[in-house]
């Protein structure tokens, strides 16, 4: 364990391990302060009880671990460490006695505990009942330590052997409430720390200039965390932007690349996307009414339909046509985020970056059999490959699907030139080249994520992610509806109520009433976050919230 300023040992019995783990920082200043729930008395009774005095910074008895903060000698004190080894009610206990016990120290704990510290709690073989435990119990069978912690927002970040040839003089004690030590060989310790609060989703109003005139709309509140986050910016070491610098690298390797520098507007008007998005599915896209220019966000908000005149932009396609360069061989390209309306599933993104690349070259030369063929130098490797389609090439990874395409347009006034588009998007790219375990990810605000990539890890540096098998939790929800029914609507109001944790939302049963104008809905949702603590209790609050939106926003009669 690296130095720190200060350790709390709770639970201790004969305090050996306080003993010993004394003596390893006896020249160092980490203070350690080791308690137990017996009085002096019962504990130097332990066969094997140590003297840990000139050791420890304090030792304190009758300390409750699951009430910490009550304890006098600990209040208004913090820790960089709080460790517990092998927890146990005593007795014959059964494994759900023994997790409440983990969930009400890890609730007690995160009082005493600093903004960056440590929980660690070693655990026998088998009890965490997460996959690092060989052989793996059956769930039910299990401490379910990560989600007793979770219950706490505090998320396993690491696991690691117990290094009992460390302690020499730790003598485990206390099985059974007796004398006998557990069983260490193979024992886990736990690590967990702090995960960062959820925050409200809220809608922004934002103001654009378009067609020389300046507007004002209100961003989706489901859409909120997900704008004006700087990745692209010149300096940033997000994997996004690191992704982009790979490609542009690699192809500046072959042909010249300029890249835009100017802001462009999320929005665009329907008549600017039907010029050139002509393959583009409009019903994924987010149809925005602009504010009446005498009311304030507070006041009004932005509708959706299709009578409206404007959309987020679901591609960078109009804005690439107004800064192109028209020159030969020269990839002409323009990054940003673009927004797609579409069912939540696990790799459908609402937003994402999009990288587009436009160059005119002479129509023998086969241009897309080029381009294509130096993207599948740089791209193969990390698990993309490419299939020729009848307008061109399709860029395609396992599990999510396409990644990008290469096509030819008709932008080149030159019979005898072809104009090459490219279009590739960089956030599910940066889950295969950085090995990401969800795209979600890229939007966490944990300073832990970015931190990952400050020093500018090549591609092919696998992520290591600092929250270890997070619980998925489903839950069902059934409603009557109206005569109509807007499924779009639906999944918008989970991604608002569910803070973005819901991944997966699927039908499962409808039935409509023979007498009413009326049908009932039943979707499973699947709740899942690798950013942050989700607890069984956190989800069944987002769950709760649903509820409450889905009657107040789209006037569902939940059942």
């Amino acid at each position: 364990m690296p130095p720190s300023r200060s350790v709390l040992l709770v639970g201790e019995g004969n305090f050996s391990f306080s003993a010993s783990i004394g003596k390893s920082y006896a020249q160092s200043d980490t203070s350690i302060t080791a308690t137990c729930l017996q009085s002096e008395d019962e504990a130097l009774r332990h066969e094997g009880a140590a003297v840990i005095a000139p050791n420890c910074g304090s030792v304190l008895f009758g300390v409750d671990c699951t009430k910490l903060a009550e304890c006098a000698s600990l209040q208004g004190r913090l820790f960089d460490r709080v460790l517990f080894n092998f927890p146990h009610c005593g007795r014959k206990s059964g494994v759900k006695k023994n997790r409440e016990l983990l969930k009400n120290f890890f609730h007690s704990c995160i009082k005493v505990l600093a903004e960056d510290g440590e929980v660690h709690v070693s655990l026998c073989n088998g009890q965490g009942g997460t996959p690092a435990d060989q052989p793996r119990r059956e769930w039910h069978n299990s401490w379910q330590v990560a989600a007793m912690a979770a219950e706490a927002h505090l998320i396993l970040s690491d696991i690691r052997p117990f290094a009992s040839e460390k302690y020499q003089s730790y003598k485990c004690t206390g099985y059974r409430s007796q004398d006998k030590g557990f069983h260490v060989e193979k024992a886990l310790v736990h690590v967990f720390t702090q995960s960062l609060p959820y925050t409200s989703s809220r809608m922004h109003k934002v103001e654009e200039d378009i067609e020389a005139e300046r507007v004002q709309y209100n961003m989706p509140a489901e859409l909120s965390d997900y704008i004006f986050r700087g990745f692209l910016c010149s300096g940033s070491v997000h994997p996004v932007r690191l992704v982009q610098d790979f490609l542009l690298e690699g192809l500046a390797e072959k042909w010249p690349v300029t890249m835009a520098t100017e802001t462009v507007p999320f929005l665009l008007t329907v008549k600017q996307l039907q010029m050139c998005c002509h393959d583009v599915d409009s019903t994924h896209w987010y149809w925005i009414n602009l504010l009446p220019k005498d009311l304030s966000c507070d006041t009004a908000t932005s509708a959706e339909g299709e009578c409206g005149l404007y959309v987020l932009r679901p591609s960078l396609l109009p804005q690439m046509e107004e800064l192109l360069i028209k020159k030969e061989f020269l990839l002409s390209g323009i990054s940003g985020l673009v927004f797609k309306n579409v069912p939540i599933s696990l790799w459908s993104l609402p937003v994402f970056h999009e990288l587009l690349l436009r160059a005119v070259f002479p129509s023998g030369c086969e241009p897309i059999r080029l381009i294509g063929q130096r993207l599948e130098t740089l791209l193969t490797s990390y698990g993309v490959s490419l299939i020729t389609e009848q307008e061109g090439l399709h860029l395609m990874a396992q599990p999510m699907g396409l990644v990008g395409k290469v096509f030819a347009s008709n932008a080149s006034d030159n019979i005898s030139h072809i104009s090459i588009t490219v279009s590739l998007n960089l956030d599910l790219l940066a889950v295969l080249l950085f090995s990401l375990p969800d795209w979600r990810l890229l939007w966490s605000h944990d300073p832990r994520f970015l931190k990952q990539f400050a020093h500018r890890p090549s591609p092919g540096t696998p992520f290591r992610p600092f929250s270890l098998f997070p619980e998925h939790f489903s839950f069902d929800i059934s409603f009557w509806t109206g005569p109509t029914w807007e499924e779009k609507k639906f999944h918008a109001v989970v991604r608002e109520a569910s803070r973005g944790t819901v991944e997966q939302v699927k039908l499962i049963d409808t039935f409509s009433h023979p007498d009413l104008s009326q049908t009932s809905y039943c979707y499973r949702l699947v709740y899942h976050s690798h950013t942050h603590a989700l607890s069984h209790t956190q989800a069944l609050q987002f769950h709760k919230h649903l509820e409450a939106l889905l009657s107040s926003r789209l006037q569902v009669t939940i059942r």
